[in-house]
């Protein structure tokens, strides 16, 4: 009776097991470095991509969503993007990092995943894309696959916030809260728009 009452239990668990991140409130994550694809750069209307460090995170204030390849991650957390855009934080301040994770996309779809992510740097250059080609980020920093995590990074890229998975609308105006009380607790440049 012990012995099945120990392996109910286990087989409950073992779903969280696997899916804890390992990130920590007030450290940087664990360091990463993208070679195949990295930060998507545009330079003269022109494209091309560059080596990424995790530690490039650091400078600015950030919500980074790493997300997996697929619509059904972007989804989750299109509330949040929608908020960022409408809130028009200050580009010398703040900058919204999407890191795809395109190890973990429906086979077939990679050409139209990098097409999209291309369309949205042209769209939103001010924002930040990197493309994770072999899901290193996913691994090093033991998040589910197919979904979608938010970070909030201050300007010295430790994690203020995080979250795997949709964030409601009250963690949504949470993120938004807490992104203006890190810009109003940094200096800025008085020659910079606001």
């Amino acid at each position: 009776m012990t012995l099945c009452r120990l392996v109910s239990i286990s087989l409950l668990l073992w779903p969280l097991a696997g899916s804890a991140h390992n990130f920590i409130i007030g450290e940087r994550v664990k360091p990463i470095m993208i070679t195949d694809r990295g930060a998507l750069l545009l330079n003269d209307g022109r494209l091309h991509y560059q080596r990424w460090r995790s530690s490039e995170l650091a400078g600015k204030v950030r919500v980074v969503q790493y997300i997996a390849g697929r619509t059904s991650a972007k989804k989750k957390n299109a509330l949040l993007i929608s908020a960022i855009k409408d809130a028009k934080f200050p580009a010398d301040r703040f900058q919204p990092t999407t890191i795809v994770n395109t190890d973990d996309e429906i086979v077939g779809t990679g050409f139209f995943v990098q097409k999209k992510i291309e369309k949205n740097k042209k769209r939103y250059p001010w924002a930040q894309f990197i493309i994770d080609s072999h899901g290193l980020g996913q691994k090093t920093w033991q998040l589910e696959e197919e979904n979608s995590t938010i970070l909030l990074l201050d300007n010295e890229g430790h994690i203020q916030w995080v979250k795997e998975g949709a964030l409601t609308p009250k963690e949504v105006r949470e993120v938004i809260n807490n992104v203006l009380s890190l810009l109003n607790e940094q200096p800025h440049n008085a020659d910079s728009p606001k």
